[in-house]
């Protein structure tokens, strides 16, 4: 049931786009049509699944103060916290980079239309936000951390896709010309962020 709370709220309650607003830039370059929205939102849900729990196991057992004591009680005054944030994004970096070359390899098409925003997810705020926010509520284990990071990717899928679907109907709408575009695109995530602020009120 911890469990199940957890990954609801992570979907719908904290979601990184419509809560935090975190991977903007991503989410309204991509969100041009479903397809290309599913590809990168795949991969988001991906990387944050495999990099919570790998930063989880990083900063538990070496970086945390007192962590090393696994190695010796010599170590326990050494504080390694300061290097979370270089660690926590060199492990997203080096997981984005596998994922790009297996979407490359496999999707052509794919890797084609996502272009830059690829590897960028190396620099996305949501992946990085997510391994801080795991870090600043202290979650109890490993499982905690991977449901975190699986509720927070399909979150982030599901805003993206949504998104997308809706800006392909709009272009086949009547919208007037100061608000096509991103004008209209920041009117829609505002709207869609209230919208989810409805969920607020489940009770698990």
């Amino acid at each position: 049931m911890e469990y199940l709370n957890l990954f609801i709220k992570s979907i719908f309650i904290d979601n990184m786009v419509f809560a935090f607003f975190l991977g903007m830039c991503s989410f309204l370059a991509v969100s041009k049509n479903v397809k290309t929205a599913s590809g990168l939102g795949l991969a988001v849900i991906f990387v944050l699944a495999v990099t919570l729990p790998l930063n989880y196991v990083l900063y538990e057992y070496i970086l945390k103060a007192g962590a090393l004591t696994w190695l010796s009680p010599d170590y326990a005054s050494v504080d390694l916290s300061f290097l979370a944030y270089i660690v926590f994004i060199a492990t997203i970096a080096a997981l984005v980079q596998i994922v790009e070359m297996v979407v490359e390899k496999f999707s052509p098409s794919l890797y084609s239309s996502l272009g830059i925003f690829l590897p960028l997810i190396a620099v996305n705020c949501a992946i990085l936000g997510g391994s801080l926010f795991m870090q600043q509520r202290g979650y109890a284990s490993l499982g905690h951390a991977f449901t975190f990071g699986l509720g927070s990717g399909i979150g982030w899928f599901l805003a993206i896709v949504a998104m997308a679907a809706i800006r392909e109907k709009l272009a086949y709408s009547n919208v007037p010309k100061p608000l096509k575009g991103l004008g209209l695109s920041f009117i829609i995530t505002g709207l869609m962020g209230i919208a989810f602020m409805s969920f607020m009120g489940i009770q698990l």
